[in-house]
């Protein structure tokens, strides 16, 4: 055996051992990110994406614990990736678009039931007073809030976050003083000038004692112990208004379920439901919406033509200017002109909406004008289109000089011996052959630039808006439109908004089919 072969045996082995730990690492990460997520996604009901966790942990033990599927071990992250961020967000948002999802239709029948008969509480002479603390496992800001509570007379504590009933606190895990709890294991307790900067949401939330009675807090310190005026009685599904009598059945109202009364009357609360195509009839069949959403389509598909066209243009024109070897300082130049690639685009636009202020911008101070750029439509469309052409040029004028410096220099002293001028060169030789490279380029902008939301809403914040008008402003594209919808005045509307978004893909979708077909003839240029 030569000394080549003996020193071979070890580095085979050193090699099988790497990769051995290596797929032990990977296993067990894999193993304890699902061990972790599970758990979670089980207690907030998120049956999609547990299903997704548990076969992609099966599939990550099939795959990588032995040496075969050795074409699967390739395709698997790939594939991983593609489906987490793409496929099951659309499949999540098209799910959406036949529900009523939204403000007042968040949560379960049960969970509206809750809150419904707990808004209700009242408070009575007799009504039990606590000491009360607050606690979160976050943030004073943000929550989730609980609170602690003292019975002052048999120094009993109890606690409870929003909508949960009221339970026993372990006496060994809180440390009470001076009838407060202080303390609490896993907890942090807020103080005074903290529950009172942020009252309004503390002072929503309700425990549940019983089917009759929830505590709700009363200041910073106290919290007492009232009467529901509405119970609900499961036998009947109804719920009863204690003090009049009332009794509130569900019933059908627009496209949504509520509790109401026999003239119609209906409790505030709803809950997520299945609207099957109401939605999508609400896009098409109302009139209003309908011709705000053909506006919002013209307008989007002339701010991306627009947007692709003229930075191609003034970038490929500065691509062919800066390609004549004749230029000195050449790279000096091409350097200058990156610069509004190399600012962050949203600090870019920020700085934009100054300078179109109509009585303090630099644009109107400058040249002496007094435009109104951004409360005129019509003008706040020029300024949409100015500021991102020249955000864009950029970019246009980076592929540009790439494919200009790929055509070779005999193209164009051919084009020359045969007659041709400089500007017949550009057109019927030089343009054809780089729209070959760029095309697809171009596809992929006008597709980026049909979503680009940070451009309406950073510079124009989709303004300006008719009197009564919020859904959809005069520079508003369809995705600032449905960003408008979904958090709008009225209050969101993921449902709808959801529907808009999936017809929005579709328009997309085929936009993008029809520009690579038509980007198809430039391949027999070459």
């Amino acid at each position: 055996m030569t000394s080549t072969s003996r020193m071979a045996i070890p580095r085979e082995k050193s090699t099988t051992l790497a990769s051995i730990l290596g797929r032990v690492v990977v296993l067990s990460l894999a193993l304890a990110a699902a061990i972790f997520v599970v758990p979670l996604l089980i207690k907030f009901q998120m049956w999609t994406w547990l299903a997704i966790v548990i076969l992609v942990t099966v599939a990550i033990f099939v795959l990588y614990s032995t040496k075969r599927f050795v074409p699967g071990k390739y395709l698997f992250p790939g594939t991983f990736f593609l489906s987490v961020f793409l496929i099951v967000p659309i499949i999540l948002t098209v799910q959406t678009s036949f529900t009523n999802f939204g403000d007042g239709f968040r949560g379960t029948k049960e969970e509206a039931i809750t809150t419904i008969t707990n808004n209700s509480v009242v408070q009575a002479a007799d009504s039990p007073l606590y000491n009360l603390s607050v606690a979160t496992t976050g943030t004073a800001a943000d929550g989730p809030y609980s609170l602690f509570l003292v019975d002052p007379d048999s120094g009993e504590v109890l606690y409870g976050a929003d909508g949960e009933t009221v339970a026993k606190a372990d006496k060994s895990a809180v440390t009470v003083t001076d009838g407060f709890v202080t303390a609490a294991e896993g907890y942090t307790i807020l103080t005074p000038r903290e529950v009172n900067a942020y009252y309004d949401q503390i002072t929503a939330l309700t425990l549940s004692v019983s089917e009759t009675s929830a505590i709700k807090v009363q200041g910073v310190r106290a919290a007492y112990e009232g009467v529901k005026t509405l119970t609900y009685d499961e036998a009947t599904d109804t719920i009863t208004n204690n003090d009049t009598g009332v009794t509130y059945t569900v019933q059908k109202i627009g496209t949504s379920e509520f509790y109401a009364d026999a003239d119609g009357n209906k409790l505030p609360q709803s809950w997520k439901q299945n609207v099957g195509l109401a939605n999508y009839s609400r896009l098409f069949a109302d009139s209003n919406i309908g011709a705000q959403f053909l506006k919002a389509f013209a307008w989007t598909v002339v701010f991306a033509f627009c947007s692709v066209f003229l930075s191609f243009i003034v970038g490929f024109s500065l691509a062919l200017v800066l390609n004549d070897e004749r230029i000195k300082g050449r790279r000096l130049y091409r350097s200058f002109l990156l610069l509004p690639y190399a600012v962050p685009g949203f600090i870019s636009l920020l700085i934009w909406s100054n300078f179109y202020n109509q009585d303090f911008g630099l644009i109107n101070e400058t040249l002496h004008l007094s435009i109104p750029w951004l409360s005129d439509p019509t003008m706040a469309k020029v300024a949409v289109l100015l500021t991102n052409t020249w955000m864009g040029f950029p970019y246009m004028f980076i592929v540009c000089t790439g494919a200009l410096q790929s055509i070779s220099s005999d193209v164009k002293e051919a084009a020359k011996m045969d007659g041709a001028t400089g500007m017949q060169t550009t057109i019927k030789i030089i343009a054809p052959l780089l729209l070959v490279a760029v095309a697809p380029l171009l596809v992929s902008s006008f597709a980026f630039n049909f979503n680009n939301f940070n451009a309406i809403e950073l510079l124009t914040q989709g303004g300006p808006f008719a009197p009564g008008e919020y859904a959809r402003g005069g520079t508003d594209i369809l995705i600032s439109m449905i960003f408008r919808i979904a958090f709008g005045g009225s209050g969101a509307d993921y449902g709808f908004a959801s529907a808009v978004s999936v017809a929005l893909f579709v328009i997309t979708g085929v936009l993008a089919v029809v520009q690579f077909r038509a980007t198809r003839a430039l391949e027999d240029i070459n």
